[in-house]
């Protein structure tokens, strides 16, 4: 929610809808773009309490970022021509990142515009957002050697996607909370340029409602891998782990394909998935 120093708060879901879950956890290395410090691989939990912003700053126009930048936990939030609540496309981001950029320790208020863009292999360390607008993150490199990295953190209120993965290469989401959520991380159905997208999603809590964890083409060759998935909230099992489609160039509406695991694109079995 956003604050009330800015005089903004939305409430496009239910109240008793917003809520932060507690799990235990496991960790998974990273090397390379993606190279994850020997700290952040403890064995503290992967969903932890929602940290408090430390101050706040209105950003009206999108920080660019290379190298690494420390936030210190201070809340972000979109103003003039970035602060637009809507779910339109196009909208610009509150961070972009160009290649092998860091960010971390960030909180993401509202309005929060398109997020963060990332334009190659970026990190995102302890970023959290608490009321995602279009999307939380965007990653667009065009390498098929580009390595995202989402080590810890959190997203609330996603009317659809947490992570939209439009360029090309692997994304790991590790140590990783979301509730109240469409979907947690969607490769592009119908961008005019298409890759291969590879998908890792480890020791994550996901909290009802959702509508699913992840998505990919298959014609396209994408494939998920999730691990240590634990979810929360949905005993009917609503919540789809990964949907298959078939992609375009066209800008149409993707077909969806089927779900669930198929040892070939999503790789996972039915003990990754704990229901709590």
């Amino acid at each position: 929610m956003t604050s009330t120093a800015h005089g903004r708060v939305r409430h496009r879901r239910s109240l008793t809808r917003r809520r932060a879950v507690i799990g235990g956890v496991a960790a998974l290395g990273l090397t390379g773009a993606a190279l994850v410090t020997t700290s952040l691989m403890s064995s503290a939990g992967a969903a932890t309490a929602w940290p408090e912003a430390k101050g706040e700053q209105a950003v009206s126009k999108t920080i660019e970022v290379s190298g690494s930048r420390d936030g210190g936990l201070k809340r972000y939030y979109g103003s003039g021509a970035l602060g637009g609540d809507g779910q339109g496309e196009g909208q610009d981001p509150i961070f972009k990142l160009k290649d092998g950029a860091t960010l971390k320790n960030v909180i993401i208020g509202a309005p929060a515009a398109d997020g963060i863009h990332c334009m190659g292999s970026c990190t995102l360390q302890n970023v959290w957002w608490e009321d995602v607008g279009e999307d939380a993150a965007t990653f667009k490199g065009t390498s098929a050697g580009s390595t995202y990295a989402v080590q810890g953190g959190g997203a609330r209120k996603a009317d659809d996607k947490v992570f939209q993965f439009n360029g090309a290469g692997k994304l790991v989401v590790n140590k990783f909370q979301v509730s109240d959520f469409g979907k947690l991380v969607r490769t592009c159905g119908n961008c005019s340029k298409q890759y291969q997208r590879n998908i890792i999603i480890n020791d994550a809590d996901i909290t009802a409602p959702g509508k699913s964890i992840v998505g990919i083409n298959t014609n396209y060759k994408d494939t998920a891998a999730l691990r240590n998935i634990r979810i929360h909230g949905d005993s009917a099992k609503k919540i789809k782990t990964c949907i298959r489609y078939t992609g375009n160039s066209t800008g149409d509406e993707p077909v969806e394909t089927g779900s669930g695991p198929d040892g070939t694109y999503c790789k996972f079995t039915a003990s990754d998935i704990t229901y709590k």
